[in-house]
């Protein structure tokens, strides 16, 4: 049985190496706010329990075993914010942190069976896919709505951003997910678009927002 900071750890580590490089002390300090001496302490008791490879100053990397129990929690997290979303109707700006709380129930079981009574789920609320209980996601091509062309459509999918202020920008805009939008007007000074949402009114977004904001073509 791993405890919750360990978990904590390992789901971290897989986030920070979604781009198949080793993840420094550094990085992981900086994603869970703690100090660089308490992410080695922590390391090492995870290499012992062989859910990571660690080589000190070399960077960190999880074994399949630590990948697996990652996994597991991002598929807990995700389903318990699609519950809470759908059945319970919180907002999506509302569910975070009490799906970080509800992803370390133990219970393989009962989140079995929270699947099954929610039809099998493939994303969650933000448009994250949620794997299924074998650890597979359903691959999705995304894209920023920064990187649509002039007059180029899609539907809303998912945000990169997931903190509450910019969910409930979004909501304010009308730019949720399933939101058919088109690219009505590209401005040259800053780079910020003009969307018409579903043929019914035009909002003007920065460029920051475009490139948090994904979709589907």
């Amino acid at each position: 049985m791993n405890t919750l900071a360990e978990e904590n750890y390992l789901k971290s580590i897989y986030h920070l190496s979604m781009g198949d490089e080793n993840v420094s002390t550094n990085q992981i300090a900086a994603a869970l706010n703690t100090k660089a001496s308490s992410v080695t302490d922590m390391l090492k008791k995870l290499a012992d329990k062989a859910l990571i490879n660690y080589t000190r100053y070399q960077g960190v990397s999880l074994t399949p075993s630590g990948e697996k129990i990652a996994v597991n929690i991002i598929r807990k997290h995700r389903l318990w914010e699609y519950f809470l979303v759908e059945k319970l109707n919180f907002k999506w700006d509302q569910v975070h942190d009490m799906a970080e709380e509800m992803e370390h129930i133990s219970s393989a079981e009962l989140i079995d069976r929270l699947d099954k009574f929610m039809g099998y789920p493939q994303h969650d609320p933000h448009g994250e896919p949620i794997p299924d209980c074998n650890g597979r996601f359903k691959s999705s091509e995304l894209k920023p709505v920064s990187a649509l062309e002039l007059h180029n459509s899609g539907i809303i999918s998912g945000v990169r951003d997931q903190t509450p202020s910019f969910l409930q920008y979004l909501e304010k805009q009308e730019l949720i997910i399933g939101q058919k939008i088109m690219v009505t007007e590209i401005i040259t000074f800053d780079h910020s678009v003009v969307l018409q949402i579903e043929n019914k009114k035009e909002v003007h977004i920065s460029r920051e927002a475009a490139n948090n904001l994904l979709i589907a073509l």
